[in-house]
């Protein structure tokens, strides 16, 4: 599979901030394997400042605890490549930042780093939202690091679309209900 193209990359963000901004809500988000990718596809937009917040690349496991609030147990019990410190990468974004909504990934990019158990191409991702909402996923992408990376940051950003979207769908059919 190939590396995600920047025009996708770049339709992705603009889209994510096009459902922040319909929420009037900041973002905040929590990296690792991609070193900030996402942070840089959002800051490359025009206007994001009214949407952005803040970005933490936490790529060490020191960096994840002191950055975020990761406990040393989660790192040690599920290892950082886990959706136990996705989670917990999401929920520190929340609580290190002004931001209603996060996202966080880590994973194994390669082309070294993967063990049987948790191979090359795997990733972890977490999202938060302030109203309590904490979700999490893992999955396994194929390729080279830069195609892994690519399609890591392009995961994240659907998964809050939808996240923000299925949000929005429930509010309407909420607000209908009571009509």
């Amino acid at each position: 599979m190939a590396r995600v193209s920047d025009e996708e990359l770049t339709e992705l963000a603009r889209e994510l901030g096009t459902a922040l901004c319909a929420r009037g809500w900041l973002l905040a988000t929590a990296e690792s394997c991609t070193g900030g990718w996402v942070g840089e596809l959002i800051t490359a937009l025009p206007g994001c400042s009214h949407w952005f917040e803040r970005g933490f690349i936490t790529y060490s496991n020191f960096a994840k605890t002191e950055m975020l609030g990761v406990t040393e147990e989660t790192l040690s019990v599920h290892g950082a490549v886990s959706e136990e410190t996705a989670s917990e990468m999401a929920s520190g974004a929340l609580k290190h930042s002004r931001a209603q909504a996060t996202l966080a990934i880590t994973g194994i990019a390669g082309p070294e780093g993967g063990t049987p158990q948790k191979p090359v191409g795997l990733v972890c991702y977490g999202w938060a939202l302030a109203d309590g909402t904490l979700i999490s996923s893992t999955c396994r992408l194929d390729g080279d690091r830069e195609e892994i990376r690519s399609r890591a940051a392009a995961a994240a950003m659907r998964g809050l679309i939808e996240l923000l979207g299925s949000g929005q769908q429930a509010q309407e059919k909420a607000g209908e209900a009571a009509a």
